[in-house]
Parts: structure tokens; sequence; C-alpha cells
């Protein structure tokens, strides 16, 4: 069974966790992992980015000079990609990016990054998270009493602080109404 310590927000070891072989114990599934990071980046995309093909530049119904005798090439349109205000030739046009994972995957990923943060000894826990006011500089020296650059914060519960003033969240039960 892996273990890891638990720590208080002033760095100190204040106890250690056995952590469940279920979750953190798995082997390394990088194929898992690279199939759901490359899902989760893919369905961040969204695909607006959009060019005209020569069917739809304005302009160039008119043949610019017959086909024969005049001792230039042969052409049919003044909106041909190889002229100055054609269409692309293989234009993108808006599409959609989305993947879909099984469930089977997602939890095989998840537990395999999971167990590899355990491994490298990249978890944390905190034994609570009490601090004297909501500000973002005693979040900061939290962390830098941890020795932690970059961190996601998971607790098991949800704390929102009470907005005042307007906000998104009047906008969102607008919508509901």
């Amino acid at each position: 069974m892996p273990n890891v310590a638990i720590y208080n927000i002033s760095g100190a070891k204040v106890g250690e966790m056995e952590l469940s072989e279920n979750i953190f114990g798995q082997e390394l599934n990088v194929p898992a992992m690279h199939a759901y990071v490359k899902a989760y980046l893919a369905n961040q995309r969204q695909g607006t980015q959009s060019v005209k093909t020569r069917a739809e530049v304005s302009g160039g119904g008119k043949k610019p000079w017959r086909q024969k005798g005049t001792g230039r090439a042969r052409q049919g349109s003044t909106r041909s990609p190889q002229w100055t205000h054609g269409g692309v030739v293989f234009a993108p046009k808006p599409r959609d990016y989305r993947m879909s994972l099984n469930k089977k995957l997602k939890r095989v990923a998840l537990k395999s990054a999971l167990s590899a943060k355990v491994a490298n000894e990249k978890l944390i826990v905190l034994d609570s998270i009490e601090l004297p006011e909501q500000k973002t500089r005693a979040m900061v020296k939290v962390l830098a009493n941890l020795k932690v650059e970059k961190a996601l914060i998971v607790t098991s519960d949800v704390h929102r602080p009470q907005h005042s003033g307007r906000c998104n969240r009047n906008r969102r039960h607008a919508q509901h109404l």
C-alpha cells in the first residue's frame, strides 16, 4: 500500500496516510494517458477557421481570354488558385475536432496519472486549509511553505464565497427563468 505524508499549512509533517492500492498503486499506462491528453486538447479546439475556395470567391465568371491563338496559357477563371485574389486550394473549413473516450479508458488514465504522482512523490496531502483571510497572498505563502510551484488543489467539499454586486451568476440565473 502506498503511503503519503500529511502536512499542515506551515509545511511541517504532522502524520502519514495510507492510500488505496486500487487507485494509487496501478502501473503506468502511457497509451491511456496519451489518448486522454490528446482527446482533452482536441476538445479544447474551436474549429472555426474558414477560408474561401474558388467557388466562394466573388467574381471570375467570364473566361479571361480565348482558349487558343493568344500564345498564353489557357485560363478559365480569374479566381483560380494561381491568380491573385483567387481561392485557396484545400481551404480549411469549420469542423468539429471533438473526440470521445470510453469511461473505462478515462478511469485507467486517471488512476495511472495519480499512481505516477505518488510514485514520484509529487502528491501532497494537507490536514486542512484554514487561511486567516481569503487572499491570494496567503495561498502563495502556503505553497511556498510546501515548496510547490504548480498545484492542483482538490478538496472534499465545495467552498463558494458569497458574491457581492454584479457577477456572472446573475446572468446564469436569468437564462433559467
